[in-house]
């Protein structure tokens, strides 16, 4: 048993579940990649600040989840707890809005980090794969991605989530909103925290999941009745375009995410088999954020996917992906000679493209043959020094047990035709 175990609220991905999680991942990343979409990787960490202005000072994020420290250079430091800030830094520093192609679309895949009470479906440690188009502001936009991510999921078979869609409005209507919420709040019983809260960001309070609180705001001034004009055009214009495309959703005029950023639309995907995690991805349009890390004024709007919580969907809808073996073929040397022979041909194998490997070790044909069927692999090659002398290898398919002797020199062309 080793001494040291994985820290309190992270995991390790080991195969073969590993595979599920890579699964996953190309899932979603694929319908990006077809729509414009170039990968873009940033730092683990960044400064402190970077995330207090785009986050939001008053979030639990900032104040309740980062992971952050000061280096022996005195630097302010924060692992990321979540990636658009992060791509939209890297963005401005690289100067990607000013090559002339608006908007700049970027998709990312990586682990986040947030000091929360580990449950299930909820870790201090959590990978998602996200996707930003960057200083645009066009509904066509929103629609894509929430189009996009309907289609990811859908490709891994998933059929029992919901789309919650809502308008957070924008600069011109919000503050009256905001006012009137206040108005409603400052009435409530509520904890010296949360009336904090109301004072900095009331938004946040009808974020709040728990019970005491939501009971309490029923009634409360909802968003939707107070947009303006142009926000209520914009939003029914998202809302056609996805009809349109035939992926459902649900308004939720209560929707407003925890993340100080956003405006106008926002939107959640949710799994009801999660239980109270039941979250597994969401994003919106977030067009000032860009100014609030001292950027130009450049429309935005994004989304992030949970892969650990898309896994735990599948699991509770029954849904098996179909993961190829990660071994095609399995070489079973019998003595030293068909070692080195069997070895190059895996090699050769490789070279061609299939997935090939070998019984390590000098292990006896009874432990060889069982590593073989470990590994998945459809075919297995044997051969001894007799076989050689004949210039001859066994290839044997683990499906049917059909055993058939072919020519070393023309192995490889024989598994590329029965492999295809």
């Amino acid at each position: 048993m080793s001494t040291f175990k994985a820290p309190k609220g992270t995991y390790d991905l080991i195969p073969p579940d590993s595979a599920k999680y890579l699964a996953v991942r190309e899932a979603i990343a694929a319908p990006l990649r077809n729509s414009g979409y170039g990968y873009i990787e940033t730092p683990g960490f960044e400064n402190v600040e970077l995330f207090a202005r785009g986050v939001g000072e008053s979030t639990d994020i900032v104040t309740k989840e980062m992971y952050a420290f000061e280096t022996k250079g005195g630097d302010r430091l924060a692992l990321r707890p979540e990636g658009t800030a992060s791509v939209l830094r890297a963005a401005l520093e690289a100067n990607l809005h000013k090559a002339g192609n608006l908007p700049v679309k970027l998709w990312y895949a990586g682990s986040y980090y947030r000091y929360e009470r580990p449950q299930k479906g909820r870790y201090r440690h959590f990978s998602q794969v996200g996707a930003e188009a960057i200083g645009a502001e066009d509904p066509a936009l929103d629609a894509e991605l929430i189009i996009l991510a309907d289609q990811a999921y859908r490709s891994l078979g998933l059929r029992d989530f919901r789309i919650l869609l809502n308008s957070l409005g924008d600069k011109e209507c919000r503050p009256v909103y905001r006012a009137a919420l206040q108005d409603f709040l400052r009435g409530l019983d509520l904890d010296e925290d949360t009336r904090r809260r109301v004072d900095i960001n009331p938004l946040r309070v009808l974020d709040d999941k728990r019970e005491s609180v939501q009971k309490q705001l029923t009634g409360a001034p909802l968003l939707r009745d107070y947009l303006c004009d142009a926000c209520k055009a914009y939003h029914e214009e998202v809302r056609e375009l996805i009809t349109a495309a035939g992926v459902a959703f649900e308004d939720d005029p209560k929707l407003v995410r925890g993340l100080d950023y956003y405006t106008r639309t926002t939107f959640e995907f949710v799994h009801d088999g999660l239980g109270s995690q039941s979250a597994v991805g969401g994003g919106g349009r977030y067009d000032g954020l860009s100014e609030m890390i001292g950027g130009p004024a450049l429309p935005s709007v994004g989304w992030a996917l949970g892969v650990d919580r898309t896994v735990l969907a599948l699991e509770a809808e029954g849904v098996d992906l179909e993961i190829p073996a990660a071994t095609s073929v399995f070489a079973v040397p019998l003595g030293e000679e068909a070692r080195r022979v069997l070895f190059a041909k895996v090699t050769e194998l490789r070279k061609a493209g299939l997935a090939a490997d070998l019984a390590y070790g000098g292990k006896g044909l009874k432990a060889a043959m069982k590593a073989a069927n470990r590994s998945g692999a459809r075919y297995a090659l044997v051969a001894g020094e007799r076989d050689l002398a004949e210039g001859i290898v066994q290839l044997k398919d683990m499906e049917s047990g059909e055993q058939t002797p072919v020519a070393a020199n023309e192995i490889v062309a024989e598994l590329e035709a029965r492999l295809g």
